[in-house]
């Protein structure tokens, strides 16, 4: 099987908010556009933001003793540009929900991971395997 880009729509409460987030803080490339949603191009795969309000309910599960934000969602990237992420992040002053970090140390499925919010509040999770053939580890 061929992995295929996957496609997400998702709620936003400003659209220029969104297009400064994932736009220029992310490096997202915009797409087609209307003045009640806009696709990005993130990591090659089709975001759409669509204007509906902040996210919904926020909650949390422990995970390797860190609380993960539930819902959330993001892309597994290459190890040198998840540090680039993190560090671009981090000059940006981003206010994480997880500080980047490596998850899982020494253990099978060990990983880079950080989590922060959008505007909206759209929790977003971008990690890293420095061996991808432990992605689905167990």
């Amino acid at each position: 099987m061929t992995l295929r880009p996957f496609h997400l729509a998702f709620p936003v409460r400003d659209l220029s908010e969104a297009r400064a987030f994932y736009g220029d803080l992310l490096g997202c490339s915009e797409g087609r556009s209307s003045a009640e949603w806009v696709d990005f191009e993130f990591f090659g795969h089709q975001l759409v933001a669509h204007l509906g309000g902040n996210a919904g309910d926020r909650a949390s599960n422990e995970v390797d003793g860190h609380d993960v934000p539930v819902p959330h969602f993001g892309v597994l990237l290459e190890m040198g540009d998840w540090q680039k992420l993190a560090d671009r992040l981090i000059a940006a002053g981003t206010d994480f929900a997880m500080e980047p970090t490596i998850r899982f140390k020494g253990q099978p499925g060990e990983q880079a991971t950080m989590f922060f919010r959008d505007p909206s509040g759209n929790a977003l999770e971008f990690k890293a395997f420095a061996d991808d053939a432990m992605i689905f580890a167990r």
